[in-house]
């Protein structure tokens, strides 16, 4: 038998993860005065809030293994968790359907002008825009992982140039034109009609799309990005969507979140925004549970675990 506390864990509620571990001790912790039931805990299913996550910690001795189901660990104590030698493995995977469909969805949207479009009916005018195909135009996908080379597959799908942008360079995914390293990216971002950020917060790549990069974007090219708000220079980002020196911004994420309504990424005519919804699905808690259940049997039997983080690379 397992000890499992499950505290805070999105829409994979502690009652589904004990229906599917009826072998095992499922801890659920409702708030923090419940935290002492979870002392002989050694696997923990949460999420990456830093105060719960510093709390769990505290709480929790015997802890050998954290799955958090955020597939971003940014927020995460990666030394801590090191030195005390507890695995940490991410929810990498469960969300890459939605959130490629979400990135897609922001290229038709961008591409056929439907955010002005929508504004010209809630002011009922009858009004056509300057709309471009898809086909064989370019997009540059910042970020191979599994997020990543999913948008780049539905990308492909449709006819569009995928240049994809890893740590490393390497032979081209499916569907993929080729593949640069990062510190190449300023070098092809000219190419791009779109580019998608797709890839996790780490010191190599907060603000890498920085001003110099955003200043060598075509003025008609788009900003797209569903990863994390601080990849992207963001009041660099505004001055060029304010003085139209690209075309716009599709964003799911921002520097500071929520949006403060002071931003002016909320008025800016050529620029969408979602709150941090991408990942959002109806199908996120089941792949979530198949995911931490494939890993719990392979914790009982000894075998590599899915989706273990490297705390030097930080993702």
């Amino acid at each position: 038998m397992t000890n499992i506390v499950v505290w805070s864990a999105f829409s994979t509620s502690p009652e589904k993860v004990a229906a599917r571990f009826p072998d095992d001790r499922v801890l659920a912790i409702a708030d923090e005065s419940a935290l002492g039931a979870a002392v002989d805990a050694e696997v923990a299913f949460g999420g990456n809030n830093p105060r719960r996550v510093r709390q769990l910690l505290d709480a929790t001795p015997k802890l050998r293994w954290y799955h958090t189901v955020s597939a971003g660990v940014e927020n995460m104590p990666l030394p801590e968790l090191a030195q005390r030698g507890i695995v940490l493995t991410n929810n990498s995977g469960s969300y890459d359907i939605q959130i490629a469909e979400h990135l897609l969805a922001f290229v038709f949207a961008a591409s056929r002008q439907l955010h002005r479009y929508r504004d010209s009916q809630r002011a009922s005018e009858w009004k056509g825009q300057p709309q471009e195909e898809l086909r064989d135009a370019t997009i540059v996908v910042y970020g191979m992982g599994s997020i990543g080379g999913e948008i780049a597959r539905l990308a492909s799908a449709i006819g569009m140039r995928v240049i994809g942008v890893r740590r490393t360079a390497g032979s081209g995914a499916p569907g993929v034109d080729r593949v640069v390293a990062a510190d190449r990216l300023a070098d092809v971002i000219g190419e791009a009609d779109y580019l998608a950020i797709a890839a996790p917060l780490t010191p190599a790549t907060r603000g890498a799309v920085s001003r110099e990069v955003i200043s060598r974007m075509k003025p008609t090219a788009w900003i797209m990005n569903i990863a994390r708000g601080a990849i992207v220079d963001e009041p660099a980002m505004i001055e060029a969507l304010q003085a139209k020196r690209i075309g716009g911004a599709a964003l799911d994420v921002f520097t500071t979140e929520p949006l403060p309504k002071e931003s002016p990424l909320w008025t800016l005519e050529n620029v969408i925004v979602t709150p941090h919804h991408s990942g959002s699905s109806p199908r996120a808690g089941e792949r979530t549970l198949a995911l931490f259940a494939e890993n719990l049997r392979r914790y009982k039997s000894g075998e590599p675990l899915i989706n273990r983080v490297d705390f030097e690379a930080g993702y």
